[in-house]
């Protein structure tokens, strides 16, 4: 699959698109985000390191996942989720580049896992 280019690329070709904000949902995919951070602590501890790149993953994928509901947009595409923080949050010196990098290679470490 042809990897997008920007932020742009999401919205024309439909892989983020702009929704209702809302709250609710916003807490429930931090809730999952936070149970998905405890199975990572658990699998960590257990040394089962690969099923803590994934749990890892998800917590960061659920967590940011509450930001876009929050502001009122739906992914997808997990690809788009990184675009919609750099060009949201980056840009506006509202979060650091690094966690938006962090976030973009756990998803590329998760997808080769399942490979």
């Amino acid at each position: 699959m042809k990897e997008l280019n920007d932020f742009e690329d999401c919205l024309k070709k439909r892989l983020l698109r702009r929704t209702t904000p809302s709250k609710d949902k916003a807490e429930r995919s931090m809730k999952r985000a936070e149970m998905w951070l405890n199975e990572a602590e658990r699998n960590l501890n257990s040394r089962s390191f690969d099923s803590c790149l994934i749990s890892s993953y998800l917590a960061m994928f659920h967590a940011a996942r509450a930001i876009l509901f929050r502001d009122g947009w739906r992914e997808k595409s997990h690809y788009c989720i990184s675009r919609y923080l750099e060009e949201k949050y980056v840009k506006a010196g509202k979060l650091d580049g690094e966690w938006v990098e962090l976030l973009d290679r756990s998803r590329e470490l998760r997808h080769e896992d399942q490979l």
